[in-house]
């Protein structure tokens, strides 16, 4: 396995399933690891879930270039470096980070794609109302991707 992506964020799902990607890093010494952190509409659970695609589109063209824009995208860089360094001190190798802004499924499958990893890891529960079931980010992924995905929980 040469190449591996891992899903990253800022919830607990997402720390777990690093963790055990870094255990997997660690043991087959993958020649790419990727970081990818999609940014997406942050706001209440019923205003993600209300929402089509095109509608938070809009939203983000709207803040684009605003404070709310800048602190996403500090967010979005404080996390992968804080990911990245974790890894350095572990002595896995090549890391890549990946800022993407979009749906998560989609942002997900299309870097695995560009990236030509060999396996995505996810976790399993992320922060939409629709997680209670396994986490629709990680089912959908599982159930698009062309390579493995390892669905930590």
């Amino acid at each position: 396995m040469k190449k591996i992506l891992i899903a990253v964020d800022d919830t607990k799902g997402s720390k777990t399933a690093f963790e055990v990607a870094c255990k997997l890093c660690s043991s087959i010494h993958p020649e790419t690891t990727i970081l990818v952190y999609v940014e997406k509409f942050e706001g209440r659970s019923l205003i993600t879930e209300t929402l089509g695609d095109s509608e938070i589109t809009t939203l983000r063209d709207v803040l684009h270039g605003t404070e709310y824009q800048e602190a996403h995208d500090k967010k979005a860089q404080t996390i992968l470096s804080y990911y990245k360094k974790v890894m350095e001190d572990k002595g896995i190798g090549k890391i890549k980070n990946i800022v993407k802004k979009g749906h998560p499924v989609d942002e997900i499958l299309k870097s695995a794609k560009e990236e030509g990893a060999d396996m995505i890891v996810i976790g399993s529960r992320g922060k939409r109302a629709s997680h209670l079931f396994m986490g629709s980010v990680s089912r959908e992924v599982a159930n698009s991707a062309t390579v493995p995905v390892l669905i930590v929980r």
